[in-house]
């Protein structure tokens, strides 16, 4: 699974001017997940990660590249929980090493986008999320009471890497939080909108797409992306041979 190879390559490059605080994965340390999603009224918050107006991105990718990512890990670049005293900039993303998937085309896709959903059914203690995944964003509200019970990024991020590990094809997780101002959140939501990009291209390619390039609607995606192209093609090729190809 190397299509997100570049675009992991592409966020490392946006973040190298930071340093952040790294956490080692811990799952006796993660924080209290209620299991439900909770809502925290604006009142009883202490403040908005990536409010309306303020910088914000949200996305996952994927490897199998050991060299890429070789750790479960929580990164965090910018103010923990309790430092933050005001709606803030934020980006939360995820890469995922993945084994060698041998399946079908169709049934990887399946599995990654499994994968994938796996951030739905993370509902930290007084941290209610909402994402939009149409805009590449994610907006947290975070309670003041959360806050004052040590709520923090290690314990929210070894959360997440818990639940993405219950997939046994997860071989390692990193979580990535920005909470800094300053970085090029702008270029952070063109990527997310790039993965999304590859993750759509792959469900045509394997619904079917035409293998002649001139004609297809994608080939900005696969000259772009390196391994689209024979993936599209490889997929072409076994159409052909049920006499659906070329």
């Amino acid at each position: 699974m190397e299509l997100f190879n570049t675009l992991i390559r592409d966020t490392k490059a946006l973040l190298e001017k930071g340093s952040p605080k790294v956490w080692d994965y811990n799952e006796r340390a993660c924080w209290n997940d209620i299991g439900s999603s909770e809502l925290v009224l604006q009142k009883d918050a202490a403040f908005e990660l990536g409010a309306s107006g303020r910088g914000s991105a949200n996305y996952v990718l994927f490897t199998s590249s050991e060299e890429l990512v070789n750790r479960d890990q929580v990164l965090l670049y910018g103010p923990d929980l309790k430092d933050i005293k005001g709606d803030c900039d934020f980006a939360r993303i995820v890469l995922l090493r993945v084994g060698v998937l041998d399946d079908d085309d169709e049934q990887v896709y399946r599995i990654l986008k499994d994968i994938e959903f796996a951030k739905y059914h993370v509902y930290p203690e007084g941290y209610m999320v909402r994402m939009s995944p149409e805009s590449y964003r994610e907006q947290v509200r975070v309670s003041k009471k959360a806050i004052k019970k040590g709520a923090g990024f290690q314990g929210i991020g070894n959360g997440y890497i818990k639940a993405y590990k219950k997939d046994p094809n997860v071989l390692n997780a990193t979580v990535i939080f920005v909470t800094a101002p300053g970085y090029d959140f702008a270029a952070m939501k063109d990527t997310a909108k790039k993965a999304n990009d590859i993750t759509n291209t792959l469900t045509h390619i394997l619904e079917g797409l035409p293998t002649d390039c001139s004609v297809c609607s994608l080939k900005g995606i696969c000259d772009e992306v390196e391994g689209m192209k024979e993936l599209h093609f490889g997929v072409g090729d076994k159409g052909a041979e049920k006499g659906h190809g070329h």
